[in-house]
């Protein structure tokens, strides 16, 4: 079966970034969500603002585990950014543009910092963009070689 999903023309060395947003990131935040839901999970996001917080805690928990899983295994890569994608732009319109802003969002609070504006915003965001585009390099180019989607499902691109 090929797809062409699957299908990159990205160099092997992608795994760095699947590893820098899968391994370093999303897996590990997600058990974290789960294991910690009071200060990482549904009660940050009830602090935060998040509607249904009880709800979206855990799910986004397990969202970022899996996926963040997949990303790891180069497996279904690209269909697996698309939820960490919504997340990222959730967290950076729910606790960063908050900061920007120097006042709360829609239903979003105000977090206590020392200051706020752009510079604030752009410090405390850094981390959320930097998985953001990450997550927008790997739908664009795919898994790489070194994929469970190469090796099961695709083929370079134009081959």
């Amino acid at each position: 079966m090929r797809s062409r999903w699957a299908e990159s023309n990205a160099s092997p060395w992608t795994i760095l970034i699947r590893l820098a947003v899968g391994l370093v990131v999303f897996f590990p935040e997600g058990i974290q969500k789960l294991i910690f839901p009071d200060i990482l999970g549904a009660g940050r996001f009830a602090k935060i603002g998040i509607p249904r917080a009880e709800i979206m805690g855990p799910f986004v928990g397990v969202v970022e585990l899996v996926c963040g899983a997949l990303i790891i295994l180069g497996l279904f890569t690209r269909w697996a950014t698309i939820p960490l994608i919504v997340t990222m732009i959730v967290a950076l319109v729910s606790t960063k543009l908050p900061i920007l802003l120097g006042e709360g969002f829609g239903p979003f609070s105000l977090p206590d910092f020392k200051r706020y504006g752009f510079w604030s915003a752009q410090h405390e965001s850094r981390a959320d963009l930097t998985m953001l585009l990450g997550c927008l390099y790997l739908l664009i180019v795919g898994p790489g070689d070194w994929s469970l989607d190469r090796r099961w499902f695709g083929r370079r691109a134009g081959h």
